[in-house]
């Protein structure tokens, strides 16, 4: 099967002929149709610190996709063949005291599809058979593909109640935009989002975003008095990772605000901890998708909104077959592109 690895410890991948991988009692055997490219693997196939210290080589990347059931295994009545799924990228132990008491999200065990073990990026694809999300028949496979990043997006905007408040979303990345589609489509009051990149402004514009502001020129306090909001925001979404967002965001919530960070810095910064600790601000971190509520959240708000699938279907920007996959990868990481997918069907 084709699959596109890391074959040695240095910068680049490689699309190779691999094995098709073995399906265990367990598992399911899926064949990929769409893969959608994450910060993650760019990380992976420049060969950063980080990736260097997490991935063993050789090793196929890649964990967003959708795609068919070709093989289930004996133990398995879940999940049939010929039925479309996505895959939570999360495989827990299911015997430490969180996976115990249900709350599989915060497993101390966790293990990565495309990080730890082989991974999405190829033509078929091999995990837990409790990790395989069913989806609808007629599931359009690019929306199926980013049913990940879809997760963290809600899994951060669904944090705290947000119908009737108003909502500062820093980071306008495909996460963001998402993530201010369904502060919208929940029934919140104003969403702004920041950001630096226009082209990524505009994406949250066309999703539902009231207000867009470009930090590298304007000011959040400005598109606040535009909407009349006389107090600060209720709620915020940190998306970006820079504390130069983070600090901004700080200086404009109300007394009370609640902050969802899923934004992950490239390293330790300061935060003006009395601000938080007198305007009585909640911080709350995010990771991942919560197993499996948010999945069924993402299902249920796509069948009952028109609009959030749009929304949802128009961050994907950039298409590719699999075997333009460095075209692929140089458009992600230009930031000139909202969610990039690569077909493998």
């Amino acid at each position: 099967m084709r699959a596109l690895a890391k074959t040695s410890a240095a910068p680049g991948l490689e699309l190779i002929d691999a094995p098709e991988p073995d399906c265990g009692p367990d598992d399911v055997m899926i064949r990929v149709l769409r893969t959608g490219l994450c910060g993650t693997d760019l990380h992976l196939e420049q060969w950063d610190e980080w990736a260097a210290s997490t991935l063993h080589v050789p090793q196929i990347i890649g964990h967003e996709f959708f795609g068919e059931v070709a093989r289930v295994g004996a133990n398995v009545s879940s999940v049939r063949v010929g039925q479309r799924v996505s895959g939570e990228g999360h495989i827990v132990c299911g015997e430490c005291r969180n996976c115990r008491a249900g709350r599989r999200n915060l497993c101390i065990r966790t293990i990565g599809i495309g990080v730890n073990r082989d991974g999405a990026f190829a033509d078929y694809v091999v995990i837990p058979a409790t990790n395989a999300w069913v989806q609808p028949d007629d599931m359009d496979p690019d929306v199926g593909a980013v049913f990940d990043p879809f997760g963290n997006a809600t899994h951060t905007a669904l944090s705290f109640p947000i119908a009737g408040e108003d909502i500062l979303v820093t980071g306008a990345g495909p996460i963001g935009v998402m993530g201010a589609a369904i502060a919208k489509h929940v029934g919140a009051r104003n969403v702004v989002v920041t950001d630096i990149s226009d082209y990524r402004l505009a994406l949250a514009k066309a999703a539902g975003a009231d207000r867009v502001v470009n930090v590298s020129r304007d000011r959040i306090a400005d598109a606040q008095r535009e909407l009349g909001m006389r107090e600060g925001f209720d709620i915020a979404l940190e998306m970006s990772g820079h504390s130069a967002a983070v600090e901004e965001m700080l200086a404009n919530m109300n007394h009370g605000g609640r902050i969802a960070m899923l934004g992950l810095p490239a390293g330790p910064f300061a935060i003006d901890w009395g601000r938080v600790i007198t305007h009585m601000i909640t911080i709350k971190g995010i990771y991942g998708r919560e197993m499996y509520d948010t999945w069924y959240a993402m299902s249920a708000m796509l069948q009952s909104s028109g609009p959030l699938e749009h929304a949802v279907r128009s961050v994907i920007t950039h298409r590719f077959p699999a075997e333009e996959w460095q075209q692929a990868f140089d458009t992600a990481r230009s930031g000139e592109c909202g969610k990039v997918v690569m077909d493998w069907s």
